[in-house]
């Protein structure tokens, strides 16, 4: 299928601070991930740590909750913060929250239900 590019805005929870992004959909990811420069524009807060695997093994990232919007629909979730990455990754629980997923056709996000099993 590719590459899922979207329009995305991120921001600090209290939505202050909100920007608009290019980000990746990667449906083989949990969490989002944020790249350290775009969490420190934010001035998002570090509310812990998580350990993640990698492809290139386990490691230890910084967890933090962001404000995120896509396809104008919204909620604050769960993000990682990494010194690696340099575009934002939107993952698939940021996905279920909103009640979208990827259209493996048209390689756009559509609207979907939202599981309660």
């Amino acid at each position: 299928m590719g590459h899922v590019w979207v329009k995305a805005r991120i921001g600090d929870p209290s939505k202050r601070r909100v920007i608009e992004v290019d980000a990746l959909v990667d449906t083989g990811a949990t969490l989002t991930a944020i790249p350290r420069r775009l969490a420190n524009e934010l001035g998002l807060e570090v509310t812990g740590k998580v350990p993640v695997m990698t492809a290139g093994g386990r490691i230890e990232l910084e967890r933090t909750r962001v404000w995120i919007e896509l396809e104008g629909k919204e909620d604050i979730v769960s993000a990682v913060i990494s010194d690696v990455i340099d575009k934002v990754l939107i993952g698939v629980t940021v996905l279920e929250v909103l009640g979208l997923q990827v259209d493996p056709v048209t390689g756009r996000l559509k609207e979907w239900t939202i599981l309660l099993y």
